[in-house]
């Protein structure tokens, strides 16, 4: 008997959200290995950060191409062969003795983030039906979640054990692949069904990339101002409310906490009222909610905390839904679309942040986040043209 198309299969999407939240752990853990190699490899801080670079080049480029190639052949071992690179990764950066060797290592572990991504959000989107936008706001939160537990994990380990603990690294990830191994049978039905949907409808949906690519573009301004206040937040925190370092990264953790309550909170009303009027009233209530703290955080820790939520909230809530979009977009390119919004997008916003950095020793903190507030309105005026993926694909079934 057939499932309902508003039915998810929630076990499969459990299994898909437990092997984003691994693969993402990779990707918080890099920064956590910083302070442990700078004083036991003697590295300069910008060697240190040549390393997260290396990463996230090697990530973010590569992401796209693993999503064409998802999206030409049925490719459910890139999931766990993607977990056990990026655990690998992550096991030689503290056992290899070059620092071009833990580039290279890291770039590995940056190439398993890419090969993960793609064709598992495609499946999400495949198992989703109708309510993708709710099932890919709880795969964006296995991800939220495995990016915070990421440094927690790493830093308990390299302090008890010391650099050569890196492999217990590897130990997640190779059992989040065993299961997602052992679940290839439950996936085969949706990506076999999500192949022969494509190929029969390929003669009228034609891929709307000239939408995809604006869509692109409000993900990089969303990801600006989100990697602008991830970086600026704790510094700001000790440099401008003169709290301690500990309290700076308290305030980091409420707002990627509130980030993940929005997350869901956005996906389930975006398959409510609409994928495009949840971006747009996001992105409009950024710049006044940015403006708000930027103007009166200074005045009082506990009120910059509380102005800190709408900001977290508007920043968070659209994202899944941006994603969803953009697969909705190129339905012939769903792993193209994701390895673009969820790689390449993302970390072009993550190269800002030196300009910033730049803006902040010239003229402080304050200013940083006055800027911010500016992206946004860039993203709005691109969203407001953003056609709505349904009347997409009647325009293209009406063409054809």
């Amino acid at each position: 008997m057939e499932k309902s198309v508003d039915t998810i299969d929630r076990r499969s999407l459990a299994v898909l959200s437990s092997g984003h939240l691994c693969i993402d752990l990779c990707q918080g853990a890099v920064p956590a290995f910083l302070p442990f190699l700078v004083a036991e490899r003697h590295l300069t801080y910008a060697a240190a950060a040549g390393l997260v670079l290396a990463t996230n080049i090697a990530s973010s480029v590569v992401q796209p191409l693993f999503g064409q190639f998802a999206d030409r052949f049925s490719v459910l071992w890139l999931m766990p062969v993607g977990l056990l690179l990026g655990g690998a990764g992550l096991a030689l950066t503290g056992l290899v003795p070059g620092y071009w060797d833990l580039v290279l290592a890291l770039m590995l572990c940056g190439i398993g983030i890419a090969a993960f991504h793609p064709e598992a959000s495609r499946l999400v989107n495949a198992i989703a039906q109708k309510r993708r936008a709710t099932s890919m706001s709880i795969f964006s939160v296995g991800g939220s979640l495995g990016f915070a537990v990421g440094p927690l994990l790493t830093t308990a380990i390299l302090v008890s054990l010391g650099l050569q603990g890196s492999p217990l690294l590897l130990l997640p990830e190779a059992a989040l692949a065993l299961i997602i191994f052992f679940n290839f049978s439950r996936f085969q039905p949706y990506s076999g069904a999500s192949k022969t949907h494509k190929q029969a409808q390929s003669a009228v949906q034609q891929n709307a990339w000239g939408a995809f690519a604006l869509l692109t573009a409000v993900v990089i301004c969303r990801s600006i101002v989100f990697y602008g206040l991830n970086t600026f937040l704790p510094l700001y925190w000790i440099g401008i409310l003169h709290q301690t370092k500990a309290e700076g990264n308290i305030a980091l953790t409420c707002f990627l906490a509130v980030g993940i309550i929005s997350t869901l909170i956005g996906g389930r009303l975006a398959d409510h009222y609409g994928r495009r009027i949840i971006v747009l009233i996001a992105l409009i209530g950024q710049v006044p909610a940015v403006l708000l703290f930027a103007a009166f955080a200074p005045l009082n820790p506990l009120l910059a905390l509380i102005l800190l939520i709408p900001v977290s909230f508007t920043i968070f809530a659209p994202f899944s839904t941006m994603v969803v979009m953009g697969q909705e977009y190129l339905p012939g390119r769903v792993g193209t679309a994701s390895g673009v919004t969820l790689g390449l997008a993302l970390t072009v916003g993550g190269i800002a942040v030196p300009l910033f950095g730049h803006l902040a020793d010239l003229y402080g903190l304050q200013m940083v986040l006055f800027s911010l507030a500016i992206v946004p309105v860039i993203g709005v005026a691109l969203a407001f043209i953003l056609p709505r993926p349904p009347l997409v694909v009647a325009h293209r079934e009406a063409a054809g």
